[in-house]
């Protein structure tokens, strides 16, 4: 039988049947709609709160995928006079517009995660908040927990503190803007024209980045570049599979949210409050990591070792750049997933290994993880001096919950990129493509093509394969419907 044109597979309803399918909520109900229509005001009566610092003035600036509207942090820095750069980073104060008990904050819980399909993003919180309100969007003031941290040249944080602010964002820049300027300053930056001091103050923050990365690196922080495909819809057709490439704009994000989680988690720990962290155990396949590594003419320790580990990374990157992020994707797969888990004053917890820090929450995205508006509730308390706005029992189940949904949100996400693929590939049955072995379990044994980026199953000729192993694939058939594309292991 003929095959449908690409244009006649709508991904849409297939999202929505994926999101209700694994116990999502995919549209706000009435009670959620009232809220929101009426959360205009919500926060107000903050700003006139003397503990509200007014830093309007400051050069706060986002940087963000083009299409971002849910906006959750800003940064600006500031060079002091011993050398070592002030870094302020404010995070959307989301909790003034959504209180705890509130039927948006039960449906927040629901969900804990907003979720990326590629064809749809079901928003943890409604757009009238997440795109609107609670958006730290250019050009408007909005409330803000600031972390203001101050970083030396070693990398190290020799101040902190953590404060509500009313802040401005004056420019919304791009990573793929950024990042390019970066690399090549004489391009110009987008808006800085405009904006005296934009150019200055992004290469300012991107030295304390370089700082705080240098410190990580040398604690053991693993550098990935996973390959995670987007699908790119354009009028209900699927017409490609698009990466991100990790660009310096992303590290400078990325080294800022995880200053800033370490921070938050540290704070809330010294201040003798129970906080959530987001905990990355000691690989259990460390023996699996330690053969692959064998297998590139690498050596390993006995013992999982967060340094060697990056040491072996960062050498197989300049080695062979253009296989590195399947390497990267094998190894990633082999740490295993994270975790919530409570933590109290003193507790001793295994951290984050793949970060290489001792404590870490989440606390940067609370538009789009609740996770984190419980953190930002926590710190508020924390700093009203108030009692703690939930029992031990409660962080547990928020704990639990939030790692059930995260761990729920990734197969939605992986099924709807299986589906947009295998549109893609149901034209090329029968041809043979390069792929890596990214899971060998019980379930089965899993690869990924190399071009386009696709995800399937081996169902003929998987003896002998685990995670990491490079293998000739031929496509036996791509169902949309169900996602699943199924491949033999061809000489």
């Amino acid at each position: 039988m003929d095959l449908l044109p690409m244009a006649y597979v709508d991904l849409l309803p297939m999202a929505y049947e994926a999101m209700t399918e694994a116990g999502f909520i995919t549209r706000p109900n009435q009670e959620v709609q009232r809220e929101s229509q009426t959360s205009a005001n919500a926060g107000s009566g903050s700003l006139t709160d003397d503990s509200i610092r007014d830093l309007r003035g400051l050069l706060w600036s986002s940087i963000d995928n083009p299409e971002s509207r849910d906006l959750d942090q800003v940064e600006v820095a500031q060079r002091e006079d011993d050398g070592s750069i002030r870094l302020l980073v404010g995070i959307a104060d989301v909790d003034a517009f959504v209180p705890k008990d509130s039927a948006t904050d039960r449906s927040a819980y629901h969900n804990t995660t907003s979720v990326y399909t590629g064809v749809h993003t079901f928003p943890m919180l409604p757009v009238q908040l997440s795109e609107d309100r609670t958006s730290l969007l250019q050009g408007e003031d909005h409330l803000a927990v600031v972390v203001d941290l101050t970083v030396d040249v070693t990398g190290a944080i020799i101040a902190r503190s953590v404060y509500r602010a009313l802040v401005h964002n004056h420019a919304k820049l791009t990573y793929e803007a950024v990042g390019t300027w970066l690399e090549d300053t004489s391009v110009g930056l987008p808006g800085s024209d405009l904006l005296p001091g934009l150019s200055e103050q992004i290469q300012l923050q991107n030295e304390a980045a370089q700082h705080l990365l240098g410190l990580r690196r040398k604690s053991g922080a693993l550098d990935f570049e996973t390959i995670e495909a987007t699908p790119v819809v354009v009028d209900g057709k699927v017409m490609d599979l698009r990466v991100a490439p990790k660009n310096q704009a992303r590290y400078l994000i990325e080294n800022f949210m995880v200053a800033v989680n370490n921070t938050v988690a540290e704070y809330l720990q010294q201040q003798g409050a129970i906080s959530i962290q987001r905990v990355v155990r000691t690989p259990e396949r460390w023996n699996r990591i330690a053969a692959i590594a064998q297998s590139l003419g690498a050596t390993l320790p006995a013992e999982a070792d967060s340094r060697a580990l990056a040491a072996f990374l960062a050498d197989r990157r300049a080695a062979d750049p253009v296989h590195f992020p399947d390497l990267s994707l094998s190894i990633v797969k082999l740490l295993g997933a994270g975790e919530y888990t409570v933590v109290h004053k003193g507790a001793v917890e295994e951290g984050h290994f793949g970060l290489a820090v001792e404590g870490y929450t989440h606390s940067t995205a609370p538009n789009r993880r609740y996770a984190d508006l419980v953190t930002q509730r926590l710190l508020k308390a924390v700093q009203d001096s108030a009692p703690a706005p939930y029992t031990e029992e409660e962080l547990v189940a928020i704990a639990a919950r939030c790692t059930e949904r995260a761990n729920a949100a990734r197969k939605v996400e992986r099924r709807m990129r299986k589906a947009a693929a295998a549109v893609l590939l149901r034209q090329r049955i029968g041809e043979t493509f390069d792929a890596l072995v990214t899971g060998a379990s019980g379930k089965g044994v899993f690869v990924r093509l190399l071009a386009p980026p696709a995800e399937g199953r081996i169902m003929r000729g998987i003896q002998g394969l685990d995670v990491g192993d490079a293998v000739h694939v031929r496509l036996l058939s791509a169902d949309p419907v169900t996602g699943f594309i199924d491949f033999e292991t061809v000489p």
